[in-house]
């Protein structure tokens, strides 16, 4: 490589890494592996070390990636929170281990390997045993004051065990159990999975509103005194066990090593056992032990010169992608899941594994009968790292996402902008537990009694398939469900029964159509009156409709075209359930689109007979002037409205001008 090249590279690293640093420190959502981004760290190490002279002051090798998020108050750690220079290799350890030695002109030294906990550095403040302060890393020197945050999670003592001012550094993070089944209930919800246990935790912390980091199961272990007004240590191994006695939660896997060969035992030992940990981890950290040994050694840029960062390598393995199936969530979300070859990984046997969506089988260029590798993410969740392209026979196929439910045979739908295909079914059994819950709550149709665990019994005992079969039920059904059965029986028939007096609004926010929510279905009911007006309405009529747009006409229209719709809609009517609109259906729509301003007396009509008669026509009536504005109707005596529409360039019409508009 000539310095040209050299160079060249080492610019084009700078930029990768502070941008997959920033992802990873202040968004908390990275784009690559931390094996990938370490890759990149240790190639600009290299480079670096051969061509000093293209060193900068912003390359990450000279400063702790990471900064203070907007909203917090920043925080100066007084004993600066570095990181670790890391390792891939036994070769690099011993190096180690003979560079300290040779710095310290010792002959031997004690170690302490301790597990390198995959979560979010902090310190921990603490006045004469009071929890005062608590801070992110930050970029090492300036960190986010998050002390509320930190409160929620209770292996934090508020209080020590004794009255001592100290300040330590620990790791939060999300264990292995708790982060699957987070995920596992986002997954049920429909929202974005978190990455790995370390994104979770991270993001959780850094949130504004401490009720968030309370929802999430966070935990806390404490690996170092960072300062004591009162404690002396000479050991770093009997400063461990100093705080536990105080009540802290240290790292539960700290091994004192007195010699390297033992060091290299214990980081295998640890490596072997890693599937069996709570938490997850991405390698062991090797420490000298004796204090004094340390002040000697000193510190690099960004790390100490007393220890170093042992990383695994991530565990990978081939097997074949058999087949791609679809799962139907709750809320008809259609996911694609990869159906493997056994294959054990990282201490369990994975057999399948979800593709997240369209997209990402398209960017791994995934096909059926492929040879995959297979690897756990953050030691936990298992995902398709990449196809063995060279292995492929040309028998391989491409997998097309379904035009249509897999479990109800209704249409999938893809939306302009989103990553998820959807069912949109109106009767699909893989949504119905989550449809009848939104059909009778309190915003729809009101059902007071029919709570979850109601739903639940009458799915269980196969008593309703979809909201139509709500009020086909007697009063036998529930009446064993409770220990005051009849009454409650009565009450939940009364309540059924009189749902059906609801505001047409009301069934029709029920029907749970994709983007309509309870204004939505307002401004349908406004325009349209009843359902079958509804029904019948074309895609250009709705999108017309006030604060509509195309993309959730488009819903609409596609819910209303559906066979499943149709035959509920005429089961609904035979309940008798009230579908239609007090007010007169909007039949002339020449002021579709329109939107009018009122200003000044008018002659003949008061302000709300013409503002109801623009209405009627479609149109909608505002009470500013902007350029959004269509018309402004002036009538004598017209004011600071009439002014600024001059100023805009707006029509302005007479009451004669309207009257000729309205014949």
């Amino acid at each position: 490589m000539t310095k040209e090249e050299a160079k060249n590279r080492i610019d084009e690293l700078n930029q990768l890494t502070s941008y997959h640093a920033k992802r990873y420190y202040d968004d908390d959502d990275p784009e690559i592996s931390d094996f990938e981004y370490d890759m990149l760290m240790t190639e600009l190490k290299n480079l670096e070390k051969e061509y000093p002279e293209f060193i900068t002051k912003e390359s990450l090798t000279q400063h702790v990636g990471g900064t203070a998020k907007e909203g917090f108050e920043k925080v100066e750690h007084e004993v600066p929170l570095q990181s670790l220079q890391d390792i891939f290799d036994f070769n690099e350890l011993t190096a180690f281990d003979e560079r300290v030695k040779k710095a310290l002109d010792v002959e031997k030294l004690q170690y302490v390997v301790e597990t390198k906990i995959d979560g979010l550095s902090v310190s921990l403040e603490y006045k004469k045993g009071k929890f005062v302060r608590g801070a992110t890393r930050g970029n090492g020197l300036i960190g986010e004051d998050i002390t509320e945050n930190l409160k929620t999670i209770k292996n934090i003592p508020p209080i020590l065990k004794e009255p001592v001012t100290i300040t330590v550094r620990g790791e939060v993070f999300i264990g292995k159990k708790e982060f699957e089944q987070m995920n596992q209930e986002r997954e049920e919800n429909e929202e974005v999975l978190f990455a790995n246990s370390r994104n979770a935790a991270a993001g959780s912390l850094r949130q504004l509103d401490s009720s968030i980091a309370a929802s999430r199961p966070l935990d806390i272990y404490i690996f170092n005194v960072q300062k004591s007004e009162d404690l002396k240590f000479t050991s770093h191994y009997d400063s461990l066990q100093k705080l536990k006695e105080l009540g802290f939660n240290v790292n539960p896997v700290a091994v004192f090593c007195d010699t390297i060969e033992n060091v290299i035992k214990e980081i295998e030992k640890i490596g072997e056992n890693r599937e069996n940990l709570s938490f997850g981890i991405d390698g062991a950290v090797v420490k000298v032990d004796d204090l004094e040994y340390r002040k000697k050694l000193g510190e690099n840029a960004k790390t100490p010169k007393w220890a170093i960062a042992y990383k695994y390598p991530p565990e990978m393995k081939e097997t074949v992608l058999k087949e791609i199936i679809c799962q139907v969530g709750r809320t008809g979300a259609i996911t694609p899941m990869a159906i493997l070859e056994p294959v054990r990984v990282a201490g369990s046997t994975i057999s399948k594994t979800t593709l997240h969506n369209e997209d990402f089988i398209k960017e791994k260029d995934l096909r059926i009968g492929d040879k995959v590798l297979i690897q756990k993410a953050g030691d936990v969740i298992p995902e398709v790292v990449s196809v063995v392209t060279q292995k492929r026979t040309g028998n391989e196929m491409i997998f097309q996402m379904p035009s249509t439910c897999p479990v109800c045979g209704g249409l999938a739908v893809r939306e302009e902008g989103e990553a998820v295909t959807r069912c949109i079914g109106t009767q699909c059994p893989a949504k119905l537990y989550r449809n009848i819950l939104h059909f009778v709550s309190r915003e729809c149709m009101n059902i007071t009694g029919l709570g979850d665990e109601i739903i639940e019994d009458l799915l269980e005992q196969n008593l309703i398939h979809n909201i139509a079969d709500l009020y086909e039920l007697k009063f036998e059904h529930f009446a064993g469900m409770k220990k005051e059965g009849k009454k409650f029986a009565q009450n939940l028939i009364d309540s059924i029964e009189n749902s059906k007096k609801n505001e047409f609004y009301r069934l029709i926010n029920g029907f749970g159509i994709k983007n309509i929510g309870t204004n939505a279905a307002k401004q349908l009911v406004k325009k349209y009156k009843n359902m079958d007006n509804l029904m019948n309405a074309s895609m250009e009529s709705l999108t017309m409709v006030e604060d509509m747009g195309e993309k959730r006409a488009q819903s609409v229209y596609e819910f209303f075209h559906q066979d499943q719709t149709i035959d509920l809609i005429e089961r609904l009517k035979k309940t008798g359930i009230h579908m239609e609109s007090e007010e007169n259906a909007i039949l002339d729509e020449r002021f579709i689109g329109k939107t009018f301003v009122l200003t000044g007396t008018l002659e003949k009509y008061s302000r709300d007979q013409a503002k109801e008669i623009i209405e009627n026509f479609g149109g909608k009536v505002s009470g500013s002037v902007s350029k959004k504005t269509s018309y402004v109707l002036a009538g004598e005596e017209a004011g600071s409205k009439l002014t600024k529409a001059q100023e805009l360039g707006i029509p302005i019409i007479t009451e004669m001008d309207f009257e000729e508009m309205i014949k």
